[in-house]
């Protein structure tokens, strides 16, 4: 049974023994409390075994009650303006009628671990909004530009009523893909004159894209170099098979900054949801989505298996030394690793 108000989570242990957060409340999160929110997303982003079972009682019971937001995937290389486009666009959303929840990954440190989760700081407008949710998560060294719990999170968003859910990936390069098995419309953020126009091709971000916007497209030199840089991509784009046919994947020029070009971009990705949704893509899409995302779960948890037991980590960081020092070879080592897992 799924634990409400203080059960489970809030036990206290023993004298001068810290008490636990309280659990997250079901009816609470359906109506939309933004601490019963924070609760649950703290919930299924902890490591704690008793934590992850209770999570998935609770994402069970809320999955009736999620799938009805519009899920935009926005990447694009540091310093290309993605937190200053998502403070523009989600300000013109809420001022819409809508309930916007961004999902914004920080790179994780490879020394420390640690992350700085400042893009509060970055979405001033949407993080003083009533009617906007902003969720930093550490992407804690998951590949693919996005948190371990990205998925979990926007599910629980979408049961807290938010009808559009953004999702701001980290920003590092060509593994920036794992967005698009998470969101319905995938949009790439593009620097004008940065001299790779013609190499973007050659990242499979792009095969990927539903839209190219060229940002920074403000003042007459900006707005000249955008538009050279968008007529590069076009003619790029054309020896891509698009991934719809239902839909050829537009580019667009665009100024977070000045606001500029980000109601034609919403326009242009209600209108992708509304073709794909007619041809039965965007439900295609979301099953397969559930699929790729299980066998993610499943590597999880052989993941687990291997840190989650002091001795089990003990015998792989000895194999590991014996592999470094030329002791045994590497698939030698990878034998034995499995065998601790009984693989």
């Amino acid at each position: 049974m799924l634990p409400r108000g203080l059960d489970g989570m809030a036990a206290s242990r023993h004298k001068g023994a810290m008490t636990r957060p309280a659990a997250p409340d079901l009816d609470q999160l359906l109506a939309g409390q933004r601490a019963a929110l924070a609760r649950a997303i703290t919930l299924v982003e902890s490591k704690r075994a008793d934590d992850r079972a209770a999570a998935r009682a609770l994402l069970d019971a809320a999955l009736p009650h999620t799938g009805r937001a519009v899920r935009v995937g926005i990447t694009g290389v540091p310093g290309v303006g993605k937190s200053t486009t998502i403070d523009a666009l989600g300000s013109n959303l809420t001022a819409r009628g809508h309930k916007v929840a961004v999902l914004a990954v920080d790179p994780s440190s490879t020394r420390t671990g640690g992350s700085i989760l400042g893009d509060k700081t970055r979405m001033a407008r949407l993080a003083a909004d009533r009617n906007a949710y902003i969720r930093p998560s550490p992407s804690s060294g998951t590949l693919g530009g996005v948190a371990a719990k990205t998925r979990e999170t926007m599910l629980l968003c979408e049961a807290a009523g938010f009808d559009v859910v953004l999702v701001e990936t980290v920003g590092v390069g060509q593994s920036e893909t794992a967005v698009a098995d998470l969101t319905d419309f995938f949009l790439v953020l593009m620097l004008p004159g940065a001299g790779d126009e013609l190499q973007g091709i050659k990242k499979g971000i792009l095969e990927l894209a539903d839209m190219i916007a060229v940002n920074k497209a403000d003042g007459e030199e900006g707005r000249r170099r955008a538009s050279a840089a968008a007529a590069e991509y076009r003619a790029a784009l054309h020896i891509l098979t698009p991934a719809s046919a239902a839909w050829t994947p537009p580019v667009v020029t665009v100024s977070g900054l000045a606001n500029h070009g980000l109601d034609a971009l919403w326009d242009a990705v209600l209108d992708h949801r509304a073709k794909l949704t007619a041809t039965g893509e965007i439900a295609a899409r979301r099953r397969a989505q559930d699929a790729k995302w299980m066998w993610a779960l499943v590597h999880e948890r052989l993941h687990q298996r291997l840190t989650g037991s002091a001795a089990v980590r003990a015998k792989t960081a000895e194999t590991e030394r014996s592999v470094a020092a030329g002791e045994r070879s590497a698939a030698a080592g990878a034998d034995m690793i499995a065998a601790l897992i009984g693989l």
